[in-house]
């Protein structure tokens, strides 16, 4: 009896499908790498070379490029249409900033690009930066060579782009491979180890060193017993996870439990001022570097939701995070130490304890005490993640200290990419928003180490960057819903520069991902698509949580609508619906004090009802169902029309995507529209449950008909 041997199917190309490097593929190209690693180069490099690694990827990529398409690589003396060289442009200037704004990390990655007369030049000090470049004249296409003559110098705003994975070795029982993964299972992982084959490994790093993205920690962030062990005993195989990303410059993170000198150690404490303990660390973090040299760092979640932490030996997070900020920095590694803390066993009972307020009660009064080396990471928001929240006032509040911000692409409350929602322009606000008014410093300013009252040494760092949790598995397209892809992409090039507009982003994504033999893409498609996805996130707002409420979802899995899922649970993310009015008192005037945590002029625009911003009402205030809001119509409509509203645009999404249906075969590629009408159909069957749920439970609660008289249950 013969069995038959089946095939897997090859990852999806995403963003660098072969079309998307015909214009620079039919170039006459030339490389000039005399010695990125040698003595003459001046470069003060954070962590040892990989330049002989990078630039075999590199070279590798343009031999593969003009193979391809009928171009050639030629000697950078016979007039090439493309010189990759390597050459010093420390003394730039590059994004605006001087020298001394510049930190080593962020010169690692930065390229000059020079047009003259049709012919470019890429220069760059490093061999990562010149890979970088590379990528930049891909995602130019044509464009790169036809445009007019310039001079340019790149470099990114963040010297750390980080994607954390909360990906398990083994199978967890209830969060599963991947927690809050919605791709599959685990590149890294397969049947409780490392996988054998580590290819796509391989193409992942290469997907993100296009984008920007230069580090990776590897596993959740939530360390169970098992994962625990990457830190000890499975070490080498974390050497091989890192040997498979190297080649595109990415660096490996891993993340640790507090606990790890107790349960790997055997030791009777993880107390951060016990000698034994600090030794122990210190011993970790030089075998660590000793097996993996470029290794990045350590990612901390501690005292939080049931992770342990320094709060058991009476000590506080400072303490904690520079007991390893101590351990690796003879290394030059950094410890991410998240800010995500709260009570989440409180007593719904309870209206005075908020979990908004608690990253900023525990953090704001450490400012200072962090060693240089650590870095607090904020999530964007207060609470978790939701679709619409207020900018985390910890992100205004400790000048002294390397902050980075957090995001998820994964879509854990925004549709679990089962729902085309992308969130580039919900992240450019976030980044863009002047916690101090208009004028007045960006959130993307601060976490690059500009914020006002900066210290010399965050200023010198860089800050502390950007982080999210990634969005990706073993599924054939990577990120499940094949138009995910265009947030993780997303997330790359705003981590590189996070004043692109959201709009421009998708446009490039869609040229590279649907870019068909010639390197072009329908028309069609590209339309449908900006209608599919500019307003998506926005659209996924008006038929699920209103007016910055937020949740209303399903316990556990968090997909789908439960308006009073969380209500009277101990996870503290109470809306207070009652038959007059919904939402959370924040104010300091008679609520929990929120809105003083935040500078002049929000604390007093968030204070009073008049000028709260309407898309964050019920994240501030408690307000009637009759309360008229800026748009002219009352709490209770805005959520009826709103939700009807979206339902349609929903079904407008699907209409426009069977458009497409009618163009020349291949336009799209048979499986990738097979995934979207699959997804879609899901969408708008969700939608209408949402809508259907919410305007239910709101005409019920507050006994006020729809005013325009349609179907309510």
């Amino acid at each position: 009896m013969s069995s038959e041997i089946v095939v897997e199917p090859a990852p999806h190309d995403v963003w660098l499908p072969d079309g998307a490097l015909a214009a620079v593929g039919r170039r006459r190209i030339a490389l000039a790498l005399p010695d990125l690693s040698g003595p003459a180069q001046r470069i003060p490099r954070a962590h040892p070379d990989n330049s002989a690694e990078v630039t075999a990827t590199l070279r590798a990529e343009v031999g593969r490029a003009t193979a391809e398409h009928g171009g050639a690589v030629v000697d950078p003396d016979d007039s090439p249409d493309l010189l990759l060289e390597a050459s010093s442009v420390l003394d730039r200037s590059s994004n605006g900033r001087n020298e001394d704004q510049v930190s080593t990390l962020d010169v690692e990655s930065r390229f000059r690009f020079v047009r003259d007369g049709g012919r470019v030049t890429v220069t760059a000090d490093t061999a990562t930066a010149l890979l970088h470049g590379w990528f930049h004249v891909v995602r130019l296409g044509e464009t790169a060579f036809t445009g007019p003559d310039a001079d340019e110098r790149h470099a990114p705003a963040f010297a750390l782009r980080v994607l954390d994975h909360w990906d398990n070795v083994d199978v967890h029982p209830v969060m599963g491979q991947v927690e809050r993964g919605y791709s599959g299972g685990s590149i890294f992982y397969a049947d409780g180890r490392v996988r054998e084959d580590l290819s796509r490994v391989t193409t992942y790093a290469r997907l993100l060193a296009a984008t920007g993205i230069d580090r990776v920690c590897i596993n959740n962030v939530n360390v169970h017993a098992r994962e625990a062990r990457l830190l000890t005993d499975d070490l080498p195989e974390v050497a091989r996870i890192a040997a498979a990303l190297r080649p595109y410059g990415v660096r490996t993170h891993l993340a640790v439990s507090f606990a790890a000198p107790m349960t790997l150690g055997g030791l009777a404490t993880s107390d951060p001022l016990d000698d034994d303990v600090r030794a122990w660390w210190r011993a970790a973090a030089d075998r660590v570097w000793a097996t993996i040299p470029d290794f990045g760092g350590f990612v901390v979640k501690a005292d939080s939701e049931g992770q342990p932490g320094p709060f058991a030996y009476g000590r506080d997070h400072a303490d904690g995070a520079n007991l390893l900020a101590e351990a690796v920095a003879p290394h030059g590694g950094v410890v991410h130490w998240r800010a995500f803390v709260y009570d989440h066993t409180q007593d719904w009972r309870d209206r005075t304890t908020d979990r908004a307020r608690a990253a900023y009660d525990h953090f704001a009064p450490l400012d200072g005490r962090f060693a240089e080396n650590v870095i607090v990471q904020v999530k964007h928001g207060p609470i978790d993640f939701q679709t619409r929240e207020a900018i985390s006032p910890v992100l205004a509040g400790m000048p002294a200290t390397r902050l980075a911000l957090e995001l998820q692409v994964t879509q854990e409350y925004t549709g679990q990419q089962r729902h085309a929602c992308y969130l580039a322009p919900w992240w450019s606000e976030n980044l863009g928003f002047r916690p101090w008014g208009e004028g007045g410093a960006a959130v993307r300013d601060v976490v690059a180490g500009r914020g006002p009252g900066a210290s010399a040494a965050v200023t010198a760092a860089g800050g502390g960057g950007i982080a999210a949790v990634s969005n990706v598995g073993d599924d054939r397209f990577w990120t499940g819903h094949p138009l995910a892809q265009a947030n993780l992409y997303a997330f790359g090039r705003l981590a590189w520069d996070p004043t692109l507009d959201p709009a421009a982003v998708l446009d490039e994504w869609i040229s590279l991902t649907f870019a068909g033999p010639d390197g072009a893409v329908h028309p069609r498609v590209r339309e449908v698509l900006h209608a599919v996805l500019d307003e998506s996130w926005r659209t996924y707002e008006s038929y699920t949580a209103p007016l910055g409420v937020g949740f209303m979802v399903r316990p556990g899995h968090h997909y789908g609508p439960d308006v009073d899922g969380y209500e009277y649970t101990p996870w503290g993310t109470y809306h207070f619906a009652d038959r007059d009015g919904i939402g959370v008192d924040r104010t300091r005037a008679t609520g929990t004090g929120f809105t003083g945590q935040y500078p002049a002029p929000w604390r007093d625009l968030y204070e009073d009802r008049a000028t709260c911003p309407d898309e964050l009402l019920l994240f501030f205030h408690h307000v009637p169902y009759s309360h008229v809001l800026h748009s002219g119509v009352t709490v209770v409509q805005h959520v009826y029309d709103t939700h009807f509203a979206g339902v349609e645009r929903v079904r407008a999404t699907v209409a426009a995507w069977e458009s497409l249906a009618d163009l020349a075969p291949g336009a799209v590629p048979t499986d990738v529209d097979a995934r979207v009408r699959e997804r879609l159909a899901e969408q708008l069957r969700s939608a209408v449950e949402w809508r259907d749920q919410l305007n239910t439970y709101f005409l019920r609660k507050s006994g006020v008909a729809d005013a325009r008289g349609r179907t309510i249950y």
